[in-house]
């Protein structure tokens, strides 16, 4: 019987997002006019690409602005990486002879870089594409751009995918006859000493995040993570997308219904081009299977909050930044129920009500919960925070019989029934509520929870769209009317005119870059 649904709801999907590929990444040959492919010897490749680097940081020292002579050193020495990774060398357990050269490691201090474990690609080798990656945020300056991949413990390095792919910068200096490499981190410093010279750090921002999103396959999250939420358990986490940093502010995204954390990578791709950023945040983000009501979510979330805390504690409040539903669970972490969202649900205390004790913690930890002390500021997008008419009506009605609840919670929807005062609003459903469910605008939670006011002295900013429009405060976004997004206590608003999808507009950029500068002046 859901055959026509499902098939109505996939027509829809394909429509919305289509067939394009959030990224692709193919490796390439690189080319420079003046560098010939040495043929011979396998490690003669490498001695005439060690020979090269030295011949123009030579003509660099003489004259640090020949730009034609820093272009020829970072396309020599990404050769030296790439001949290291493609004959599998181990420069770093012992020096390499190359002729007139020795080729040599030498650890930065303080470097989390582990060359044993890693495998370092340069990202000139790299061709990338795709909706998310539309713009290949790059810095000019001295040294090859590399990727750093190796394998990553998911379960306990709160890795995003199996593998980690960090941005790093390989340098070669020379001393002597030696050439000695080393691993600089662009998120750390902006500048690299050689030579007694002091030089900007080049940098590729984009080809990690590629490659990560490549891997992380997203199109096999979103709409089965919505109608299968139990069958993707184990890819609910909090995951970082670099080196953790304790005097880094984390910035952590929340990802809305039939999403994935993919959804974030454009914006995150044009924050990381600024230097300002890149000084002062890190990122992280939250993924969850979005089928479950946002109350639930947010219960989830909070427990992984505790755990982080614990593996990472930060110096610093972190900023929040939530899309669509995501923000619905971000207004849930600044906010001090106490038991005024429960009793407004339900005809009893939680002490007398006659349930299994481990469906009474769900149901006690989704409706009372206090705001996170962690976070220091939330920017909304595009979140209904009042619900939105696509969930009460026909589609979400139609959208919502598809999504299949585990049995616990329809089992715990049973036992709570006899409790509730409003049967779930004007829903009726005597069942337990799922995503779509919770979104809509006569939901008992919904409406509960807007009588409970943000926590005084957490900043909070909201961004909408309005199509282009520019008919606020009547506007729409498409899916979340203005009366929706609205808050009045938001420090600032900002109506962008974009769809849904607000977050990857331009103007959010702006925005976001403008109130994430507004944080860090104000610590």
């Amino acid at each position: 019987m859901k055959t026509r649904p499902l098939y109505f709801l996939t027509l829809i999907v394909l429509a919305l997002g289509g067939c394009a590929q959030y990224a692709t990444v193919k490796e390439i040959e690189p080319r420079r006019a003046g560098f010939a492919v040495t043929k011979g010897a396998p490690l003669d490749g490498l001695a005439a690409a060690v020979s090269a680097a030295e011949t123009a940081w030579r003509k660099l020292d003489r004259n640090p602005a020949d730009a034609e002579a820093l272009a020829d050193y970072n396309f020599a020495v990404a050769r030296i990486f790439g001949a290291i990774r493609e004959q599998k060398l181990k420069p770093w357990d012992a020096p390499i002879k190359l002729g007139e050269h020795s080729l040599s490691w030498r650890v930065v201090p303080g470097s989390k870089w582990n060359p044993r474990v890693s495998e370092l690609i340069p990202t000139d080798q790299l061709e990338i594409s795709g909706t998310y990656v539309d713009e290949r945020e790059t810095k000019s300056g001295l040294g090859a751009p590399l990727v750093a991949m190796r394998v990553a413990d998911q379960a306990h390095e709160y890795a995003p995918t199996p593998h980690f792919y960090y941005g790093v910068t390989g340098i070669a200096r020379f001393e002597g006859s030696r050439c000695v490499l080393a691993v600089e981190n662009p998120l750390a410093k902006e500048t690299v000493r050689v030579s007694g010279r002091t030089f900007p750090l080049a940098a590729d921002y984009t080809a990690p995040l590629a490659m990560m999103l490549v891997e992380m396959h997203p199109k096999e999250l979103e709409l089965p993570r919505l109608l299968h939420p139990a069958k993707f358990a184990a890819t609910t986490r909090i995951a970082r997308l670099e080196p953790f940093d304790p005097d880094k502010i984390v910035l952590l995204f929340v990802h809305g219904l039939m999403d994935s954390p993919a959804t974030w990578f454009p914006l995150i791709n044009h924050l990381r081009a600024d230097e300002d950023v890149r000084r002062n945040y890190q990122f992280w983000f939250f993924s969850y299977s979005s089928g479950y009501p946002y109350p639930y979510s947010a219960a989830t979330l909070r427990r992984e909050l505790d755990a982080a805390e614990k593996r990472y504690p930060s110096k610093k409040k972190m900023v929040v930044i939530g899309h669509s539903m995501g923000g619905c669970i971000s207004r849930v972490l600044i906010t001090d129920s106490k038991r005024k969202v429960w009793d407004q649900m339900f005809t009893v205390p939680p002490e007398r009500m006659d349930i299994t004790p481990a469906h009474k913690h769900i149901l006690t930890e989704s409706t009372i919960f206090a705001h996170r002390p962690e976070i220091g500021r939330v920017i909304f997008i595009s979140a209904p925070h009042r619900g939105s008419d696509l969930a009460s009506n026909w589609f979400g009605r139609i959208a919502t019989s598809l999504v299949s609840m585990p049995a616990e919670l329809l089992t715990l929807g049973r036992e709570e029934a006899r409790y509730e005062k409003h049967a779930a609003g004007d829903l009726h459903l005597k069942r337990f509520p799922d995503s779509i469910d919770t979104l809509a605008p006569n939901n008992d939670f919904v409406r509960a929870l807007n009588t409970v006011p943000i926590k005084s002295g957490i900043p909070h900013h909201t961004i909408a769209g309005d199509r282009g429009k520019g008919d606020a405060p009547k506007s729409s976004d498409g899916v979340v009317p203005y009366w929706s997004t609205h808050l009045p206590g938001a420090l600032s608003e900002k109506i962008v005119p974009s769809g849904h999808p607000a977050h990857q507009h331009p103007q959010t950029v702006e925005e976001v870059h403008r109130i994430l500068k507004l944080h860090t002046a104000s610590r």
